[in-house]
């Protein structure tokens, strides 16, 4: 049966906070990684930074399409088809595991990449152990994306708080130990952060695994028939969530060609900027999870026909990620000094431009954050409804737009760090300005992803 019931502000808050939470846990993991790693030396933080970034380029294609699972078993579960969800994400686990030789086979091409951004020999070490460690931790992403698609597209968003905060329980606590070699584990530096992370993720994924096995659309159609391969699913997953995976693709590739490039002006900027943006991740992960929410309860309302209703969720998401982005806005202006100087603790003498530098653009930053929030949620909006595919051209060209800019301005031109991040700044804005053109535009509204059939019977 179709869902009929309205979407208010309680109901987003209830489906996105937990969202919020969940996105804060990672916030919190990957803050206090590059937090550790600072005492091992300001060299060790974009480091961090740049392995962690190049990982997520490789891989983000693959979990844009496993995790499109969130706004199909959404449109299945808002059009009253629960059995369908079950085989969505039996598809979502058979593409995760074909993918992960192609994404081993990538490993050994990013040491070049490295290289070609003009970073030296022992940058190039460090963030190369970083990268090829959580890379061979791939398929551990991509089904976490599988199950996390499954829960969100039900609305059950506690169950993916709960496994994420009870993550951190595991992840820093190891990162500590193999960091610094603590109760009796070998020190391993910053390769021993990335095992860390990796502890921490299998552990979600563990717990995301069990509680999918006993919820109730598992107990009624799960079984051997419900991990069939489906063309009909695998292929909705692939029209679909390919030009998500894409976009994630294209975005990320072009940020990270961003964040190598600024790199290039020395130790100094690299490890500015990557403060900045570790401070950054606080305000745009966690309003990722008000995207996530928002694809989800906006597939709700597409498969249960009700177009009104998931333009509305859209606008109530945005009122909730507002609300936290503001304060972000507020924390950035007045917090700055306090903020970068977390990262000091592993800093020498010859360090000193660092901290003034970050928290100038620490305080620039909060200049596109509530447009970062704009295009989080009418983005996760779209991909809901199923337009992916105008998402992906408009932002993959806007990204690589900045990108080759960013190259121009910094390689050719040779113009200060502080102007090419201003430049950045009206690229987000700007971002976010399309996107929500495409949304209010509503073509968005004659898409259609599942079929109404009745469901079948249990198994």
């Amino acid at each position: 049966m179709k869902q009929k019931h309205e979407i208010t502000i309680g109901h987003m808050a209830a489906i996105a906070l937990p969202m919020i939470v969940s996105q804060a846990s990672e916030t919190v993991m990957l803050f206090l990684n590059r937090y550790f790693v600072s005492f091992l030396g300001s060299e060790y933080i974009p480091a961090s930074m740049s392995g962690g970034l190049s990982q997520y380029v490789f891989v983000c294609f693959f979990t844009g399409i496993v995790g499109y699972v969130n706004a199909l078993a959404a449109q299945y579960h808002g059009a009253g088809r629960p059995e369908r969800t079950v085989q969505t994400v039996s598809q979502g686990f058979w593409l995760s595991l074909a993918s992960v030789p192609l994404l081993f086979l990538l490993i050994p091409v990013m040491r070049q990449g490295f290289a070609w951004a003009g970073h030296g020999p022992r940058q190039i070490a460090l963030e190369y152990a970083y990268f090829r460690i959580l890379m061979f931790g791939s398929p551990l992403f991509l089904i976490q994306s599988v199950l996390t698609g499954f829960f969100l597209g039900h609305g059950r968003t506690r169950v993916i708080m709960a496994a994420n905060v009870l993550g951190i329980l595991v992840n820093v606590p190891l990162n500590w130990c193999l960091v610094f070699g603590r109760l009796g584990m070998p020190r391993m530096g910053i390769e021993g952060a990335a095992i860390g992370t990796l502890g921490g993720t299998a552990f979600i994924v563990a717990i995301l695994l069990v509680a999918y096995l006993r919820s109730p659309e598992y107990r009624a159609y799960g079984g051997a028939r419900a991990w069939k391969i489906r063309r009909d699913l695998a292929g909705k997953l692939l029209r679909y969530g390919a030009p998500a995976g894409a976009e994630s693709f294209i975005n990320v590739f072009a940020f990270n060609v961003f964040v190598q490039l600024m790199g290039s002006y020395g130790s100094d900027v690299a490890a500015a900027v990557t403060i900045t943006f570790n401070y950054d991740l606080v305000a745009f992960i966690p309003m990722m999870g008000v995207g996530a929410a928002v694809t989800a309860l906006v597939g709700q309302r597409m498969g249960a026909g009700d177009t009104a209703g998931a333009r509305r969720v859209a606008y109530l998401g945005l009122r909730v990620a507002w609300v936290y982005a503001g304060s972000m806005v507020i924390l950035f202006l007045a917090g700055a000094p306090l903020l970068v100087q977390v990262f000091s603790r592993g800093f020498t003498s010859g360090d000193a431009a660092i901290l003034p530098l970050a928290q100038t653009l620490l305080r620039l930053a909060s200049l596109y954050t509530l447009a970062d929030a704009t295009q989080l949620v009418f983005s996760g909006a779209l991909r809901g409804a199923g337009d992916t595919t105008w998402v992906m051209i408009v932002s993959g060209i806007m990204h690589w737009m900045m990108a080759i800019a960013a190259f121009i301005l910094i390689r050719i031109l040779v113009v200060p760090p502080v102007v090419v991040w201003l430049f950045f700044i009206g690229f987000v804005i700007s971002l976010g300005v399309a996107i929500f053109l495409r949304h209010r535009g509503g073509a968005w509204q004659r898409l259609r992803l599942v079929e109404q059939a009745p469901p079948v019977s249990p198994l």
